[in-house]
């Protein structure tokens, strides 16, 4: 099409669910960082004032989880059990046991941990080579959260949402369409102050002034006053944000979840690296656009198959461009984590405001490849 509209959504790290995710990946970084040949499979579920831990480790670490359940939810913000949950007084239920043999004998020998499809994604729309959409939308959701953290609105709540609708023209970015953002706030303020608000310090710090015109619609909280949030307005659990994870649905999604998972489990580890190498096929000028797929059998070391889907925009043929992946990256797991560096406690920093796009970690970096 000449002419179509792509939305993407993010959330603050005060969602229920990211608030889930946050929980199971501290506990995943407390395991690795006392040893870390872990295996962590963990799973946390949170609603009114529980709060559920649940899932496989084995590891000769001695982590407490509920203490690490008590200060994620407190450095979040969370502290009213009447409008949220409060970190001094919820309910914490614990019940991990060790991974299963029958998992464990194919993973010791190196291979997969599970069966399984992941994808990768990078685009040329944005200076960090994600979706323009998901990429706005991740920053509006971070301002939100900055802007409670550093009292310039200390009347904001942690839990959040953003969207972004973005209008494109022969396929690039040309303006945003609609700015939709809504925030748990305190009983006592008006919905006319806090559209102000969020207008004056949210959007517009956040949003390039040339992608906003007099036609772009900006929604705060919508539905009127947002005073309940958190698990006490929404059940959590982890795992149920893939798609804000990762691309915000302009690229396709092999349906497994990050969050809680050793890098062992090729849901995570073979997505970090599709990324990175997608990321660097674009940096490297092999193509515009740049998607693969990539598929594991459980046990085996080698994956069953290797796809790339470059949209018309690569310099050279994708053919060739499979064989520089194959000559350039070992895609087996312990390949993987090894070139990537995923043994080390980096997981909590990849929880919140998406997995790609962000600084300092390693399956970010932009390599030069050999072609």
């Amino acid at each position: 099409m000449n002419k179509y509209y792509f939305t993407s959504e993010s959330v603050t790290e005060g969602h229920p669910d990211k608030l889930c995710d946050y929980i199971s990946d501290k506990i995943l970084d407390e395991y690795l960082k006392q040893d870390k040949f872990s295996r962590v499979a963990v799973e946390t579920f949170a609603t009114g004032d529980l709060v559920v831990v649940a899932g496989q480790v084995t590891s000769n670490g001695n982590v407490n989880v509920e203490s690490i359940v008590r200060e994620t939810i407190k450095e979040i913000g969370f502290n009213n059990k009447n409008t949220d949950i409060d970190y001094n007084n919820c309910k914490i239920i614990v019940n991990i046991t060790k991974q299963s043999p029958d998992i464990a004998m194919g993973v010791d020998i190196g291979g997969a941990g599970d069966q399984g499809i992941m994808f990768g994604y990078a685009c040329n729309e944005t200076p960090n080579y994600m979706p323009l959409a998901i990429d706005l939308a991740h920053k509006l959701s971070l301002r939100l959260t900055n802007v409670r953290k550093e009292n310039i609105l200390n009347y904001l709540r942690p839990d959040g949402k953003t969207q972004v609708t973005v209008e494109y023209e022969n396929d690039m970015p040309k303006r945003i369409e609609t700015i939709l953002i809504s925030t748990q706030h305190e009983e006592n303020i008006t919905m006319d102050k806090l559209k102000q608000d969020i207008k004056e310090h949210v959007i517009f710090p956040t949003i390039d002034k040339n992608l906003i015109d007099e036609n772009t619609k900006i929604y705060i909280n919508p539905t009127g006053k947002f005073v309940i949030g958190g698990p006490l307005g929404d059940t959590g659990l982890t795992g149920r944000k893939i798609i804000v994870d990762t691309y915000g649905g302009y690229s396709r999604h092999g349906g497994g979840a990050f969050s809680g998972k050793d890098p062992t489990k090729v849901d995570r580890s073979a997505s970090y690296m599709l990324r990175h190498i997608a990321k660097n096929i674009v940096a490297n000028g092999l193509a515009k656009k740049c998607e693969l797929q990539i598929s594991y059998a459980i046990g085996m070391k080698d994956p069953l198959s290797l796809y790339i889907n470059t949209f018309g925009t690569s310099t050279i043929p994708e053919e060739k461009i499979i064989s520089i992946i194959k000559n350039n990256f070992n895609l087996t797991p312990d390949g993987i984590i090894n070139y990537l560096n995923l043994r080390e406690p980096i997981y909590s920093k990849t929880t919140n405001y998406g997995h790609f796009g962000k600084d300092g970690l390693s399956y970010e970096k932009i390599v030069k490849l050999e072609i």
